[in-house]
């Protein structure tokens, strides 16, 4: 694990599981909800889904956020090597490691075939980590 990025220029951060279509998307949601400005964000996917998860665009937007223009990415080599903060949620071995990142692995439940009660859960444990992330990215 490295330092927290330099105040001098924003951090970016990449959220990757498999398909791109819930968990990362939420994380990435609550993160430029959360983070502003301050930081850049991406999300990508080892295997993208067609479409975010119905579920997670549901319960993202109770919390006033809006993730159902958000489309799957694939996950690149280039966005591991141009991020700061790479934080997988369940893919496993298909994100490139590269030298001087931050590497986090976020064991989170698969919001995928779930209904929003079973969703919500997931979704306010992806924003207590976003909030502890920023804490140690942008501290106070």
């Amino acid at each position: 694990m490295t330092d927290a990025p330099s105040s001098a220029r924003r951090p970016t951060v990449l959220f990757v599981c498999v398909h791109n279509a819930g968990r990362s998307q939420m994380a990435a949601g609550y993160l430029r909800h959360l983070g502003g400005d301050r930081v850049r964000v991406r999300s990508a996917g080892s295997a993208p889904g067609a479409a975010v998860n119905p579920a997670a665009v549901a319960a993202m937007a109770e919390e006033g956020i809006d993730i159902s223009t958000a489309i799957p990415q694939l996950l690149s080599t280039e966005a591991v090597q141009e991020s700061d903060v790479v934080i997988t949620m369940g893919c496993g071995d298909a994100c490139p490691i590269f030298p001087g990142k931050r590497y986090e692995d976020w064991k989170l439940d698969d919001p995928a075939g779930q209904g929003l009660e079973a969703v919500r859960p997931i979704r306010d444990d992806i924003r207590a980590r976003i909030e502890q992330l920023l804490a140690e990215l942008l501290p106070a």
